[in-house]
């Protein structure tokens, strides 16, 4: 153990974290191309998992704790130094059911056959592989300079946050419930996203960052008959049709200060092109940037639903499954991490983003423990006179996440890896606190 004051040298300290960040650039991106040709849908980041639990065993921590609510990992380095925080840096792993056209050379052919309701084409179209291979680069950094760090850090490798099939459990809040976080207790939160804003750049938000979040399941039953004598049974599609229809009204339904939508993204049917059949299942979200409106637009759903199919002789129920709370910044968090943030990237790059109705289950563990989440920009953009993003001249554009041709850029995860060790070298500190 160290005897030198805790607060001596932090600028050599921190200067020693950007050096061992170039250090491990180049396996960054190594790790987050090989992440990126080999994706797992959300619960079965089996390999993803293994690549990890490799690396943080490499690194001699004091614990790599594995097969936490599936397949999250938690690393954890003991500074040497006396601390009394703990700051866990969280990275979600798990991919998306789309393909992939980002048109890189590492390219994802990857398809999943027995995924629920599979078979489905696989790829990283939301950036997690870059979350997780920046963490695993900030994870090497951080235990390089373990001596130095007066307090414990939590390397969280997060499944499922895109959300587990509905017949499992996963995600943060699973990994809440599994024990994760009980010992030793976070007393901060930090993660980023990737994000469509100019390369290097940090967006945040003050108040709700994203969205409160619902997965809703609408299943509208009829009565099954042959397509020739649709009046021998109810169908059940009409009324879907006119769920469909009247969702795109709900919006004016509550305050137009505080955004909301209601999406269909998967539609269900059990018939053929002769059969009428018993029931159309819709799958989609609900996202309120204040979760005070989650509860009046789920009953203005399940009305719309119910009645709608009411009109068509048919019945409709609705479900409300894997609630997400919104990603909130409090002021103080925001106000504590700022003058890290435009340390590491410079001031003129950290700019208030405004809210978003994306969701990221990441709100489990800020919401419980305190923290901070923000945009990490990873494309070829820049802002406009209004601070709104726009592509760059001779780039390659603009592409949100979750688009099957969304890309980022290999060379801005460095700045992922030094914002994490710095957030976590100065909440260690006590530069970096709301508390």
């Amino acid at each position: 153990m160290s005897t030198e004051p805790a607060h001596a040298g932090e600028g050599a300290v921190r200067a020693e974290l950007d050096r061992a960040a170039e250090q491990v650039a180049q396996q960054v991106i190594a790790w987050r191309r090989h992440l990126h040709r080999h994706p797992e849908l959300s619960n079965r980041e089996e390999g993803t998992a293994a690549l990890v639990v490799d690396h943080l065993r490499s690194l001699g921590l004091d614990e790599v704790r594995t097969g936490i609510a599936g397949h999250g990992v938690v690393g954890v380095l003991r500074g040497g130094r006396p601390g009394p925080r703990t700051v866990a840096l969280r990275a979600d792993t798990d991919a998306l059911p789309v393909k992939d056209l980002c048109g890189a050379d590492f390219a994802s052919e990857t398809v999943d056959a027995d995924y629920p309701g599979g078979p489905f084409p696989v790829s990283h179209a939301c950036g997690h592989d870059c979350h997780t291979a920046m963490l695993m680069g900030a994870a090497s950094v951080l235990a390089g300079a373990r001596e130095r760090l007066p307090g414990t850090v939590l390397f969280v490798f997060q499944p499922a946050e895109e959300g587990p099939p509905v017949t499992e459990d996963g995600g943060a809040r699973a990994m809440v419930d599994a024990g994760a976080f009980a010992d030793p207790v976070p007393t901060m939160v930090f993660g980023m996203h990737v994000t469509p804003y100019p390369r290097g750049y940090v967006g945040y938000d003050v108040g709700n960052q994203y969205a409160a979040s619902t997965l809703v399941r609408i299943v509208v039953t009829g009565e099954q008959v042959h397509g020739s004598t649709p009046w021998q049974g109810v169908d059940p599609m009409p009324a879907a049709g006119a769920i469909l229809t009247g969702i795109g009204q709900i919006y004016r339904q509550v305050s137009a200060y505080a955004p909301v939508t209601v999406t269909i993204g998967h539609v269900e049917d059990v018939g053929r092109f002769n059969i009428i059949g018993q029931t159309v299942t819709l799958w989609g979200t609900i996202r309120c940037a204040e979760e005070s409106d989650m509860a009046e637009v789920r009953r203005r759903l399940t009305t719309l639903a119910e009645h709608s199919a009411a009109a068509y002789h048919a019945t409709a129920t609705v479900d409300c499954l894997q609630a997400v709370p919104p990603v909130h910044n409090s002021a103080e968090w925001v106000a504590a991490g700022l003058p890290t943030l435009r340390r590491v990237v410079g001031p003129e790059r950290v700019v208030e983003t405004g809210a978003t109705l994306g969701y990221d289950d990441v709100s489990e563990l800020v919401k419980r423990f305190g923290g901070l989440y923000v945009m990490l920009g990873v494309q070829d953009a820049t802002l406009d006179a209004a601070g709104r993003p726009v592509p760059a001249p001779g780039g390659r554009g603009i592409v949100t996440n979750h688009h099957p041709r969304f890309y980022a850029d290999d060379d801005t995860l460095v700045t992922g890896v030094r914002l994490h060790a710095h957030v976590a070298y100065d909440h260690l500190t006590g530069d970096l606190t709301a508390g």
